[in-house]
């Protein structure tokens, strides 16, 4: 039986996500932006608790932990990272490490730059991918910790997963992040399609995620960053591939 994944908003513009293994009835929540919703759709669903998968430190990612931890003592997994501390943490995974929610498997994919912790947690045989605030619907998350260098090289690592692989990340900001898009890649038909499509989907109160890692090939600019055509568009034709990121960056953390 294949997993059932549920999405609901937490916080202003998070993401809570609940992946179930409907055999032995393990259930994970990818972060814990807050308690409050995260409950409120187990009790829905009728699920109990067995685990918190955290992708890094930020606060609107693990504040709901301990409330939590507390209701339904479950397993907390956090990245290996010692630099970041998480009060609660199980567990600890790295790269290469897989994390199993009942008969469920999850492939974790260090992903740095948003933080230095940051990790992604990869449900192949789901095709699902939980990228947190490394990769968005249209963008990538800010480089607050790590490098540009590093944080294209986590861009990279996600790009190479299959085209088919559904991509569930940490915030709604697809909106912004086609405004920003179409003002650089304004002869992108994928992304004009892509661009009507979330103003309907926003229109009507719904999400923007699932997307696809073929979708957000074609359509994301941040993915796009070693193509001629993207690199001609800022001025910055024969320029490396990491800077040509690091200014699509710059440019998007001003707009």
């Amino acid at each position: 039986m294949a997993a059932e994944i549920r999405l609901f908003n937490c916080l202003s513009d998070n993401f809570g996500y609940l992946i179930h293994d409907p055999v032995s009835k393990a259930t994970a929540s990818i972060d814990a932006p807050e308690a409050g919703p995260i409950v409120k759709a187990l009790q829905r669903e009728g699920w109990t608790l067995t685990d918190i998968l955290l992708t890094h430190h930020h606060a609107d990612h693990v504040g709901g932990v301990a409330e939590l931890k507390a209701k339904y003592n479950c397993r907390v997994v956090a990245p290996h990272d010692q630099t970041a501390n998480y009060a609660n943490a199980d567990e600890r995974v790295k790269q290469g490490d897989t994390v199993r929610v009942g008969n469920l498997s999850a492939r974790v994919l260090e992903t740095p730059g948003h933080t230095l912790d940051h990790i992604s947690y990869i449900f192949d045989s789901e095709k699902a991918a939980f990228v947190a605030d490394t990769l968005f619907s249209i963008g990538c998350g800010r480089v607050f910790e790590g490098t540009y260098p590093m944080m294209w090289e986590s861009l990279l690592k996600l790009r190479a997963l299959p085209d088919t692989t559904r991509i569930y990340c940490g915030h709604e900001y697809t909106q912004s992040n086609v405004k920003f898009a179409l003002g650089i890649d304004k002869d992108n038909a994928a992304l004009k399609a892509r661009a009507d499509q979330v103003t309907k989907l926003r229109a009507a109160n719904q999400p923007t995620v699932p997307t696809t890692i073929g979708e957000e090939k074609e359509t994301n600019i941040f993915l796009r960053a070693d193509q001629p055509s993207v690199a001609s568009a800022i001025g910055f034709a024969g320029k490396p591939a990491v800077e040509v990121f690091g200014e699509l960056r710059e440019r998007k953390n001003k707009s």
